[in-house]
């Protein structure tokens, strides 16, 4: 497992230490770290921002810079991959139209699965992208409450195979 360290971490010399030979997680409402996390972590992701603009009640309507972003750091070596921008508590058809406007390869973007979305559209996810990402959402929003843990067993069994082993890498977010 991968456990990716979430930005900005204060002070910079706190990031620093913490993200050195380690991965970072930047997101595009917080990069002021992302120079720091290119020069000393391993690997690091980018996240969309969405879930930041959401619990603002300011959910974001162009995507473009976001596109832009990535574009200007994929290149890096350390660049692992980036979470594809998401509707929160939108609807399956809100998120698939923003998986078809992807502008990037389809290994350098991570699909977002809410869980109040069907458990078809995961496996559906999990069959055609290298990774995909779990967020709490709906009814799910708590992580570690018993509805929680159902859900999450209710996924994980309609995907993984005999050996239990899901058909992509699987990534918890929050």
């Amino acid at each position: 497992m991968i456990h990716y360290h979430g930005l900005p971490i204060t002070p910079a010399t706190a990031c620093a230490e913490v993200i050195t030979a380690r991965h970072a997680f930047i997101s595009f409402q917080h990069p002021e770290q992302a120079e720091i996390a290119m020069e000393v972590a391993q690997t690091f992701a980018v996240d969309n921002g969405a879930f930041t603009a959401w619990k603002k009640g300011r959910p974001i309507k162009n995507w473009a810079p976001y596109y832009d972003w990535v574009e200007s750091v994929k290149t890096h070596p350390a660049f692992d991959w980036a979470v594809i921008p998401d509707v929160i508590d939108g609807d399956e058809i809100a998120n698939d139209d923003l998986l078809a406007e992807w502008p990037h390869e389809k290994w350098e973007g991570v699909p977002v699965w809410h869980m109040h979305e069907s458990i078809e559209r995961f496996y559906n996810l999990c069959h055609e992208w290298p990774r995909v990402a779990i967020g709490s959402s709906g009814a799910f929003t708590k992580i570690g409450t018993p509805q929680w843990w159902g859900r999450m067993t209710a996924a994980l069994n309609e995907v993984i195979n005999e050996k239990d082993q899901p058909p992509c890498k699987l990534h918890g977010l929050r």
